[in-house]
């Protein structure tokens, strides 16, 4: 029942993730471009950016609040129930965002992300089951690269498909809401397969107080607490700062290196293969021989000398080639906080509730600050994210590698 478990738990991210990468290189070209009509022809392209932040941050914000109510919920009713919720609100979400397009209205689009976002607490549900059925901390750490690797791969394709499914040059019916629709068909597709296949992995129910300000709640408690602070401290900084990357990096390619939507999709692609092989492969292998912390002590450290490196390249070319650092290092530390993180108390769906909160948090953020930052100079917000990794590496150095590393023996 746990392979089974585990099995149908890879297929619902991967399709939530391919659902999500389709609209990755959707977005910045739609608002960007003027020739797309979604903004007043006299908007200035900062206003565009600015803009354009404030709608790829709706999501997280709306998750933020999200994220948690669901990760209560699903402690107390069970993982598959509060799963097959949130998968219905996403679907609607595309549909949404899809008619937004077609009557070139700003406001459904941004209405769509709030309801996807507030949807997303599904990936908590995922990792509270991963959790649930991982005996010990080799298992978590190996059942959350395999979680990664589904991310990995849902971005391999997402953001590929979801570039050809909006060139018209390709079908001439390709619009940029066929991807959008196309999502949707996915995530009924996932809906359908977690009834049929997923069985439920809370052996005890857990009750919780569940509220709207639980997220603001849960960032109080996880800064606060004497045993945890400087572990939700240091991981704060590291997803702030990898945010600034996976969340305006897109708007980088189209202005600087004038990257095309086919473009954008084939690099994100390209990312998001290297991660998967980081996550579904290194990573496994990685966690037999090494600790947890010092796979991120090497891998926040290394990270940040490649989102550094980003600001750099004048030619695609010379992306390609610093991409696979940034891949492997962003792999290595991503299922190994994680692990981190869950094993860091008993009740998998408060912690990773609390975690969710600060994984929101930092994603809301740097879209919100990065077009105020873009408006100033281009690179400014991978300059940003650089230093805001290597603030979590020291951290992590002077707090807490030594502190898990007593804790593990």
């Amino acid at each position: 029942m746990k392979k089974l478990s585990l099995s149908t738990l890879f297929l619902t991210v991967f399709i939530d993730m391919l659902g999500i990468g389709i609209a990755i290189p959707i977005t910045t070209p739609l608002i960007l471009n003027p020739a797309n009509a979604m903004l007043p022809l006299d908007w200035s392209d900062a206003n565009r950016t600015i803009l354009l932040g404030w709608l790829i941050a709706s999501f997280s914000i709306a998750a933020f609040f999200g994220g948690p109510i669901l990760g209560a919920l699903s402690d107390k009713h069970g993982r598959k129930k509060i799963l097959s919720l949130s998968l219905i609100g996403t679907l609607l979400g595309y549909i949404l965002f899809a008619i937004g397009i077609m009557e070139k209205n700003i406001f459904l689009l941004f209405a769509s992300r709030i309801l996807d976002g507030f949807s997303a607490g599904n990936i908590t549900c995922v990792q509270s089951a991963i959790a649930d059925v991982s005996k010990d901390a080799a298992t978590k750490a190996r059942n959350f690269g395999i979680l990664g690797m589904a991310f990995g791969l849902g971005f391999i394709l997402g953001p590929y498909i979801g570039a050809k499914l909006a060139d018209a040059s390709i079908v001439s019916w390709f619009t940029y809401q066929i991807p959008f629709y196309f999502a949707a068909l996915l995530s009924l597709i996932n809906f359908v397969q977690v009834q049929f296949y997923f069985h439920e992995t809370l052996d005890k129910p857990i009750t919780r107080p569940i509220s709207l300000t639980t997220g603001i709640s849960n960032l109080y408690h996880a800064f606060n607490d004497k045993q945890l602070r400087w572990m939700f401290i240091t991981f704060f900084l590291y997803y702030l700062g990898f945010n600034f990357y996976t969340q305006f990096f897109t708007v980088f390619l189209f202005k600087k290196l004038h990257f095309s939507i086919s473009d954008i999709g084939n690099y994100m692609a390209y990312v998001g293969f290297l991660v998967a092989t980081a996550q579904g492969l290194i990573v496994r292998r990685l966690a037999g021989k090494y600790s947890n912390q010092t796979i991120i002590y090497y891998a926040l450290f290394g990270l940040s000398i490649a989102l550094f490196l980003t600001i750099f390249p004048t030619h695609w070319w010379q992306l390609i080639i610093i991409t696979p650092l940034m891949a492997l290092c962003q792999g290595s530390a991503s299922a190994n906080v994680t692990t981190i993180v869950s094993m860091s108390s008993n009740e998998q769906g408060k912690i990773l509730g609390l975690n969710s909160s600060i994984v929101a948090a930092s994603a809301a953020l740097p879209p919100l600050l990065a077009g105020y930052f873009d408006a100033i100079n281009i690179h400014l917000p991978l300059i940003i994210s650089s230093i805001l990794v290597f603030s979590a590496w020291y951290l992590f150095t002077v707090k807490l590698k030594q502190k898990l590393t007593t804790a593990s023996h």
